[in-house]
């Protein structure tokens, strides 16, 4: 397969990160610290607007709620081959942010089922470019080399971004009103449209945006390999059964804990939620930075990527042991350190298997089709065997998966970096 076959001479099959604007550089950092609250859109605060504002009743909020999933899901792998096909990553990435802010101002200013249904397929549909474009402008920028460093640099700003629109929301919401979280994410749309466009076009190669080798200034481009054939990497086929299964043990976890909070300990359950998130967001920002310079200085990818995995199940095994909403938020610290350990490592897994492929952003697709089938699976296994069974019951069940997913990527996945990914101290400040 043509991601296993030997790459050029790395001098020749990549540019110089020095030839990369700084500016260029600079402006991911905005990007990714904008962009973390923009592709997630209104998230959980969509339905708080529409129950307490709009007086909606549970089965309507369910159904739009569901749409934005639904239209993400089914937008993955067409985003992913849209973005490995056009040169035009930034205006992919301009467009999104202004659809995500339209989209917001439809809700808030035409609350009605239709209106809002639409506007969350909207929103469903960009979140499922953004991500891709980041990763691939990142790769197009500075080369296969230096990816784990910019990746690493990207989640930490990723994680600021999405602890600073946290704190911003939580005070918005409490202190003048639900509503104006739509112009929160709408400002942060906007502000990422504008940013991208000081991306230079120049300094991003577009074959290495998708995963090729061949520099810009080559005579020609090699073909993607077909799509048929990706499939026959043993070890793509792993990464993503673990993908599955990480989500499936993990996805549950934290709306289990709140149920548990709210029946054991009304009325702190919204401000115990908005605790366990914010202090995630915070390790997970540290964690991202620990990892880059784990791997630019030779740990293994499956080494850091099997400690995110082994902390899932013991993350879940803790929360047997207690109701204590105190508690509860000390243990989500753990999954600021497996979610940051993910958000790095899978991308960077995903851009060794799709070296040379020119797939890359296709393959970034079906992993984020993966986390959606591993969250959806999780959710509803949780909540039946939590409601038959008990809280204790889902909790011991979610963890169960989880080692099965250590077990599955520990005894099948072999090791994906290569030398020449792994970064001196030079070229790993030019990438940040």
């Amino acid at each position: 397969m043509a991601a296993e076959v030997a790459a050029p001479d790395k001098e020749a099959s990549e540019p110089s990160p020095r030839s990369a604007s700084r500016r260029s550089l600079r402006s991911l950092d905005g990007l990714n610290f904008l962009m973390a609250d923009v592709r997630d859109g209104l998230g959980p605060f969509l339905s708080v607007f529409l129950k307490s504002s709009q007086h909606w009743d549970s089965g309507s909020i369910g159904i739009v709620m569901a749409a934005s999933g639904l239209a993400a899901a089914v937008f993955q792998i067409p985003a992913g081959m849209l973005v490995d096909s056009v040169h035009a990553k930034r205006l992919l990435v301009a467009l999104s942010g202004l659809l995500v802010a339209a989209a917001c101002m439809v809700i808030a200013w035409f609350p009605r089922l239709a209106a809002v249904f639409g506007a969350q397929i909207v929103l469903g549909a960009a979140s499922a470019i953004i991500p891709p474009s980041l990763a691939a402008l990142s790769l197009g920028i500075v080369g296969h080399r230096l990816m784990p460093a910019r990746i690493a640099r990207n989640e930490s700003f990723n994680h600021a971004g999405n602890f600073t629109a946290a704190v911003l929301a939580g005070g918005l919401g409490q202190f003048v009103g639900v509503h104006w979280l739509f112009y929160l994410v709408c400002g942060f749309a906007m502000a990422s449209a504008l940013v991208v466009l000081l991306i230079d076009p120049r300094a991003v190669d577009h074959e290495l945006a998708r995963g090729g080798e061949t520099l810009r200034t080559a005579s020609g481009a090699h073909r993607p390999v077909p799509l048929a054939e990706l499939w026959r990497d043993r070890r793509l086929r792993v990464f993503l059964m673990t993908v599955v299964l990480f989500h499936f043990g993990n996805a549950a976890m934290l709306p289990l804990a709140g149920q548990l909070i709210a029946q054991t300990h009304p009325g702190m359950d919204v401000i115990a939620l908005s605790a366990c998130v914010i202090a995630a967001q915070l390790v997970m920002m540290a964690v991202a930075a620990v990892v880059g310079r784990a791997m630019k200085a030779g740990v293994g990818r499956k080494t850091i990527f099997l400690v995110a995995l082994a902390i899932l199940p013991v993350r879940g095994l803790l929360f047997c042991l207690t109701t204590n909403p105190y508690g509860i938020v000390g243990i989500q610290l753990l999954d600021g350190v497996a979610a940051g350990i993910f958000g790095v490592v899978a991308v960077v897994i995903t851009s060794d298997l799709m070296r040379g492929t020119g797939r890359f952003n296709v393959a970034q697709g079906l992993m984020a089709l993966c986390v959606g089938i591993g969250a959806a699976l999780s959710n509803v296994m949780g909540g039946l065997v939590a409601a038959r069974f008990g809280f204790v019951a889902a909790y011991l069940s979610l963890s169960a998966i989880a080692v099965l997913a250590f077990a599955l990527f520990a005894c099948c996945m072999s090791e994906t970096g290569r030398e020449d990914t792994i970064s001196t101290d030079a070229l790993a400040n030019d990438a940040g």
